[in-house]
């Protein structure tokens, strides 16, 4: 749905949802709340069914959340990093190559964290050091991509003159 010929409706309420929800657990349990509580192991398994309630709507939501529509390939990567080498504007109405590279990180350590996480109730790894440190490791990697999606996303924006930070919050980019 265009709401004019400078904007356009790309993030349904679901991906927004899920995108500020996601957020939230990874924040809270990163910088709040104890390793090890209840309340850590609950934000987390929310942050994992968020994630995989997101790989669904990557099959069965609108058109910009569907994988087909942004899944980044080898040509599609390879195609948006040589436009960008060379200067050209390469825009997407959804994520561009490299954001999707990005978002699909950003969940696979969020699922690789609630493993490793839920590893450590069980009897078998009960105590187990290396799985503690593996944890904390992919902890500190996801906070660190995630610092760095956020980065890129403000600089993209000012490239493409698209506030993409506001889109996720009204579903709408807006170029200007």
């Amino acid at each position: 749905m265009q709401d004019d010929s400078n904007s356009i409706r790309v993030w349904d309420r679901f991906v927004r949802v899920f995108h500020w929800s996601l957020v939230s657990c990874v924040l809270v349990n990163y910088f709040l709340v104890d390793d090890g509580e209840t309340l850590h192991q609950w934000i987390g398994y929310a942050a994992s069914a968020l994630v995989v309630m997101r790989i669904v709507w990557g099959f069965i939501g609108s058109r910009y959340a569907r994988f087909a529509d942004f899944f980044p390939t080898p040509a599609r990567l390879r195609r948006h990093v040589q436009a960008i080498r060379a200067g050209r504007a390469d825009t997407h109405p959804g994520h561009n190559p490299l954001g999707a590279l990005m978002m699909l990180a950003l969940m696979a350590l969020v699922l690789a964290l609630a493993v490793t996480g839920f590893m450590q109730t069980l009897d078998a790894f009960w105590g187990e050091e290396w799985l503690q440190e593996l944890h904390e490791v992919i902890a500190s990697a996801l906070i660190l991509l995630a610092t760095l999606h956020a980065a890129a996303a403000i600089v993209m924006g000012r490239i493409e003159r698209t506030n993409l930070v506001a889109a996720m919050i009204t579903g709408v980019k807006r170029r200007g």
